[in-house]
């Protein structure tokens, strides 16, 4: 059977159609253009969010149980206001509001937490806040908490008392015993009862 030549032209313009579908199929990507997207590695932008994420679901590290995450030294401890003027903040940074402002040089303090540059310390009345550390001294001093104590020439009730020292009385520290503590106050010095003061603990020794 004889085909005309525009049949025969008409079926060689279908091949052509038809391989041109097929090449077209082979060079489209799997899955298509949003499979292709998701497959890409992500931008700098995106590593970072990830880092990011990353390092806020990894656990922080552990502090030692009793020890300050910043200075390893124990908590709580005292220390000594080193100026005359420190401000008590809510939060450890400047832009927290100061809720208390300390005004006694030497008076002794409770810290309790610290956060970088910041203590969060508290004075014999539980009152304070977060205070930069740069406020604050190693040197050990205590307050009087009672009404009247005694300083003895020794560190025993029936030694010779030289002077005694009014509640809110600070004094320096110079040793601690068991129940005894050797103290400087005005030029004066002598063994005061541990319990007539506050800023060092019941148990603690001072050498």
């Amino acid at each position: 059977m004889r085909t005309c030549p525009r049949e025969r032209r008409a079926r060689a313009m279908g091949r052509r159609i038809k391989a041109l579908a097929v090449v077209l199929a082979l060079a489209a990507p799997v899955g298509g253009t949003a499979s292709a997207q998701e497959g890409e590695p992500p931008s700098d932008d995106a590593a970072g969010e990830l880092a990011a994420s990353a390092a806020e679901a990894a656990p922080a590290p552990q502090a030692t149980p009793g020890l300050g995450p910043v200075t390893n030294l124990p908590l709580p401890r005292y220390v000594s206001l080193k100026t005359s003027e420190g401000n008590a903040r809510r939060g450890p940074g400047l832009t927290h509001r100061i809720d208390w402002v300390f005004t006694r040089a030497g008076m002794p303090l409770r810290v309790t937490a610290e956060y970088e540059h910041w203590r969060r310390v508290e004075d014999f009345e539980g009152a304070g806040g977060w205070v930069h550390y740069s406020l604050l001294s190693g040197v050990r001093s205590a307050m009087v908490v009672a009404e009247m104590a005694d300083l003895h020439e020794d560190p025993a009730s029936g030694s010779t008392v030289t002077v005694h020292a009014q509640r809110g009385v600070v004094v320096r520290l110079l040793e601690c015993m068991r129940d005894w503590c050797r103290v400087s106050a005005d030029g004066n010095r002598g063994w005061v009862i541990k319990t007539a003061l506050w800023g060092v603990d019941p148990d603690e020794i001072l050498e």
